[in-house]
């Protein structure tokens, strides 16, 4: 029996999905350079060109001159710094216009030639409207930025960020069920209630990383492995903190901070561990090369995740290493979307 051709809609999925993992990776780089609020205006026809002429630089330039980012973090900054910090915010909208692009003219494409099936149909309807969410949600966080705030909301970050991830999983998803990857055994069966269990545990260890990143928490402990001179910090440990206003108002006060902090690094032990048990538990149960590979893959990624948490926290002098930081991100999302592959290809349900 010969092996399945590719098919151009399996390709057009795989390029989808990839460039959602570039428009994460490019929106990690605008968000530690500081780029997030260099665009001032939601123009999604005009917004399009950058500009061109110098007059038009500079009309840019004043309008970001009025954002608080400007008045209490850059003023005094030249025109090619602000073209610099410019380019990966248009960068970052660019590329999710392409996205667009590419999702809808094959889409209209391959709908005319019948190409998808009503349950494709049906799952790229979801795509689309889960991405109009990641956009919209986007420009409210930018907005968040423009006003009194001289960096975007931390908790629409981390919303934003989170939306982006269920829409890479969902895609995902749909990827797998379109290859029709399906080699589930008896055997491991019963253990896949522990990779759901670590998908949900990795989904709020992104959250709060996006947390870590909106209120640059790294920044406040840069030592390994206690938090400055603590395991438990004690402004953590006192009451008097634990209030509505300090998680509202996490900018004025070090509690939030301190506590995202606090969370985020003890969590990655959580689910370093508990990955660990998984795959002690099932590496010897597997019957396919493929489940077997994912989940190999898996336990290379937690290494290196855990070896850059440490190496950001180390190297969080006065700011976040830009770097360690993307590639931080990145594995996150590729480790929640290990267990969704595992999860999805050891289904008996095909």
């Amino acid at each position: 029996m010969g092996e399945r051709k590719i098919t151009a809609v399996q390709i057009w999925l795989l390029v989808g999905l990839f460039m959602i993992l570039m428009q994460v990776f490019i929106g990690g780089i605008t968000r530690l350079t500081g780029s997030g609020l260099s665009i001032t205006k939601w123009d999604i026809i005009t917004g399009t060109f950058p500009p061109i002429h110098e007059s038009d630089w500079n009309k840019e330039f004043d309008l970001y001159k009025q954002t608080p980012q400007y008045h209490k973090i850059n003023k005094g900054m030249n025109i090619s710094d602000f073209k610099f910090i410019y380019f990966w915010e248009y960068f970052h909208r660019l590329w999710a216009r392409s996205m667009g692009f590419v999702f809808l003219i094959p889409f209209i494409y391959f709908y005319i030639k019948g190409k998808l099936s009503s349950k494709l149909k049906s799952r790229l309807v979801k795509v689309f409207f889960l991405a109009v969410s990641v956009a919209s949600l986007g420009w409210i966080m930018v907005a968040s930025g423009l006003i009194e705030r001289p960096w975007v909301n931390a908790y629409k970050l981390s919303l934003h960020l989170c939306l982006a991830l269920i829409l890479f999983l969902y895609l995902l998803r749909v990827v797998v069920k379109e290859f029709n990857v399906n080699v589930g055994n008896s055997d491991f069966h019963r253990y896949r209630f522990l990779y759901k269990i670590l998908s949900v545990l990795l989904f709020i260890q992104i959250f709060f990383g996006g947390m870590m990143s909106g209120m640059k928490a790294a920044l406040l402990y840069p030592t390994w492995p206690k938090i400055g001179q603590h395991w438990i910090p004690e402004i953590v440990l006192s009451i008097d903190n634990w209030t509505f206003y300090n998680f509202g108002n996490y900018d004025k006060h070090l509690f939030l901070p301190t506590l995202i902090h606090f969370l985020h690094r003890n969590l990655a032990y959580i689910c370093f561990a508990f990955s660990l048990y998984i795959f002690f538990r099932t590496y010897n149960l597997l019957k396919s090369n493929l489940i077997t590979n994912a989940i190999y893959l898996q336990l290379l990624l937690f290494l290196s995740q855990v070896l850059l948490g440490i190496l950001i926290l180390l190297n969080s002098q006065g700011s976040i290493p830009i770097w360690f930081g993307v590639f931080h991100q990145i594995i996150g999302f590729l480790l929640i979307g290990s267990c969704i592959f595992i999860l999805e290809t050891s289904s008996q349900n095909k």
